[in-house]
């Protein structure tokens, strides 16, 4: 009974204070319908593929709208990778890598009617590869979506702290 009435309290508390989760502010930012570009860098487009199936499931994910095309949209996004890098962070009792750390920077700049603004946002993802071997492609390709879809979420809390000034 103790617990079901400190569960009430709890309840009470946040509906009281006005919460609202991140993606629900940063929906009032966004809209309900969004287009999304990915600027695909001539030099490494397996990356910019990646980061654009990132991009879209955390739209759908984490904004709740639904993917229009860009003559029916309110908001666009378009989204450019300024930076990947795979930092070694730790190594094994032989010398060899045992952790890597995949580093993303997106610059996403969100457009509504005649207003524009720019996100600058970063992504991290720790993982291990067996010892004296290199990155496979499956490893580094679920690094770029994982280190993605993290700076997609910090793009998320930089929109929904707009959102909770509206």
């Amino acid at each position: 009974m103790q617990r079901l009435f400190n569960i009430f309290l709890v309840f009470i508390f946040i509906t009281g204070c006005g919460y609202l989760p991140a993606s629900k502010q940063a929906r009032k930012v966004v809209g309900a319908s969004l287009y999304v570009e990915v600027v695909v860098p001539l030099d490494d487009p397996e990356n910019a593929v990646i980061i654009k199936d990132a991009t879209r499931q955390a739209v759908v994910t984490r904004f709740h709208s639904a993917l229009v095309s860009a003559s029916k949209a309110k908001t666009t996004l378009l989204v450019k990778l300024s930076n990947i890098s795979f930092v070694p962070l730790q190594y094994d009792k032989n010398g060899y890598i045992a952790v890597y750390r995949a580093i993303i920077s997106l610059n996403i700049t969100r457009k509504r009617g005649n207003s524009k603004k720019i996100y600058r946002s970063k992504g991290i993802f720790d993982f291990t590869i067996e010892p004296n071997a290199v990155i496979t492609d499956n490893q580094r390709f679920n690094a770029i979506t994982q280190a993605s879809l993290k700076a997609l979420d910090s793009f998320v809390a930089q929109v929904g702290a707009e959102g909770s000034t509206l």
